[in-house]
């Protein structure tokens, strides 16, 4: 009987270093600065939303690609605050937090040789989802002291296998937060090779010193061409109950969906 072992996709990862600085800082009792969980409760509200839930028993299977009236409220609060017209019913796939939703983004567009264009330093499951969906990730480096890319190299990593470009802003774990002409620059590239932007944007609520946060999907021409991911967890304190979601164009949501 031939040797069970685990699959080749899998022999180049290692445990999440995330986690493993998570587990040393809980066994010595040192500040944790590792993991990206807010410092402050809760809200109340969210709470007591959720305590009500379980008491009134909303406790079965939903839709699988999320409940329509969280669908409804992600979508509202999105066109609120951004001003991006979003279509709960064929836009909106919640996911098992963001990670969920960026693993599965991928896995519905990229085939086998495809390229993915990512920057760094970059949150660490970006590398290992590209090569888990089949991809060959392509890195442009962010440099200090403004975290900025060269707009050069950026262009240099786009080509016919270009399949998407993954975006975190405001970034982990530099605290970079993109400026509107950078995701500008960005965007050309995207319509120019036919690149589709995933943007990681879970820190969208957490900025400072009077910088703004800016969706890809609200530059010129990139709404039908961006996949937008967020989640509950940073901005509401709940890291731990797993909720996130996808903003796409409706032809890519029913790829997602079926992820």
């Amino acid at each position: 009987m031939p040797k069970l072992q685990t699959a080749k996709r899998t022999h180049g990862f290692t445990e999440s270093v995330i986690r493993e600085m998570t587990r040393l800082a809980n066994n010595y009792g040192a500040v944790n600065l590792s993991q990206g969980f807010p410092d402050f409760p809760a809200p109340d509200v969210v709470k007591e939303a959720a305590c009500t839930a379980v008491l009134d028993d909303i406790n079965q299977y939903s839709v699988t690609w999320g409940a329509p009236a969280l669908r409804s409220a992600i979508a509202q609060k999105f066109t609120q605050v951004y001003g991006v017209p979003v279509d709960s019913d064929t836009e909106v796939t919640v996911c098992c937090g963001s990670t969920e939703a960026m693993v599965s983004t991928l896995l519905a567009v990229v085939d086998p040789g495809d390229e993915i264009v990512i920057f760094e330093p970059f949150y660490e499951n970006y590398g290992p989802d590209a090569l888990l969906s089949g991809a060959t990730p392509r890195y442009v480096t962010l440099r200090e002291p403004d975290w900025t890319f060269d707009p050069d190299e950026l262009a240099s990593a786009f080509n016919n296998r270009t399949k998407a470009i993954i975006i975190n802003t405001p970034n982990n774990p530099t605290g970079k937060v993109f400026s509107r002409d950078e995701l500008t620059t960005i965007a050309r590239l995207c319509q120019q090779w036919g690149v589709l932007a995933i943007t990681d944007e879970i820190y969208e609520h957490i900025v400072y010193d009077n910088v703004s946060h800016v969706p890809m999907s609200t530059i010129d021409g990139m709404a039908d061409q961006t996949v937008t991911i967020s989640s509950l967890s940073k901005t509401y304190s709940v890291t731990g109950w797993r909720v996130g979601w996808a903003i796409a164009p409706a032809w890519l949501t029913a790829g997602i969906r079926k992820v």
